[in-house]
């Protein structure tokens, strides 16, 4: 596996909420909810102040063959969303090697 470290940093810090930060610079917050051996599954907040770079990620529900959280039917209670008219989470999936750094934030 090219990508062992960030793969390891991932599964550690599993349903963790992280700063992560991309290869391209941009960063966001979010709690890692899957893993595997090339993407990484993050439930990423939704408010009115999203970080505008990280819309072209968030917009795209189907960028990597997934639908966003909060699908009629499906959810996990915890999370606020399921069956709350409003979504407060959605679902983020990137490249393992989209990575470049993740810290572990407080949840406050």
């Amino acid at each position: 596996m090219k990508h062992k470290h960030m793969y390891d940093l991932c599964k550690t810090h599993m349903h963790s909420y992280v700063l992560a930060e991309l290869e391209d610079g941009s960063n966001f917050d979010g709690i890692i909810t899957g893993l595997d051996e090339e993407y990484v599954y993050f439930a990423v907040p939704i408010d009115n102040d999203t970080n505008s770079q990280m819309m072209p990620y968030m917009n795209d529900q189907r960028q990597f063959g997934w639908y966003g959280f909060g699908y009629p039917g499906f959810g996990f209670p915890g999370y606020g969303f399921y069956g709350s008219p409003r979504r407060r989470f959605r679902r983020l999936v990137l490249p393992l090697a989209a990575l470049t750094a993740l810290s572990v934030l407080p949840w406050y």
